[in-house]
């Protein structure tokens, strides 16, 4: 029983609530924010630069089959060996603006709670035995 009541104590620390509420709520970020990428940044970027998609740049390692398309998929399917660098160059480019992305609203976030004004501390009320003896050190040194 002890093992169980520990598991308990565990699973419903703070910590690992505060993890698990993380992690969901990541997920559904992590498709908002590839969303914002892939449906509204990338089409811009895709208008000014070009097309951002390096996909199809790969090197063949292998002999190539008669009749094989010469596209990544269709050499894949046909089981010839690729090194298809170019996928790894799209991942990186989309990890970069994703990682700008995040810090530009981090960055918002925390210029936004610089501008909110602290609230004013309390006045601190003396104790009353405090002003007692304070009274009394006072009469003391008359």
């Amino acid at each position: 029983m002890g093992m169980l009541q520990e598991f308990k104590e565990f699973a419903v620390k703070g910590n690992v609530v505060d993890l698990a509420v993380g992690v969901i709520i990541g997920g559904a970020f992590g498709k908002i924010v590839d969303s914002v990428v892939g449906d509204l940044i990338m089409p811009l970027i895709g208008a000014v630069v070009g097309k951002l998609d390096f996909s199809n740049l790969f090197v063949v390692l292998g002999s190539i089959p008669p009749g094989t398309g010469t596209t990544l998929d269709a050499l894949k399917k046909a089981g010839v060996p690729v090194f298809a660098y170019g996928n790894f160059i799209t991942v990186a480019v989309n990890f970069a603006i994703l990682a700008f992305i995040i810090f530009l609203m981090i960055k918002q976030i925390n210029r936004m709670k610089k501008e909110a004004p602290a609230a004013a501390p309390a006045p601190v009320v003396t104790p009353e035995d405090v002003l007692l003896l304070r009274e009394i050190r006072d009469s003391l040194k008359k």
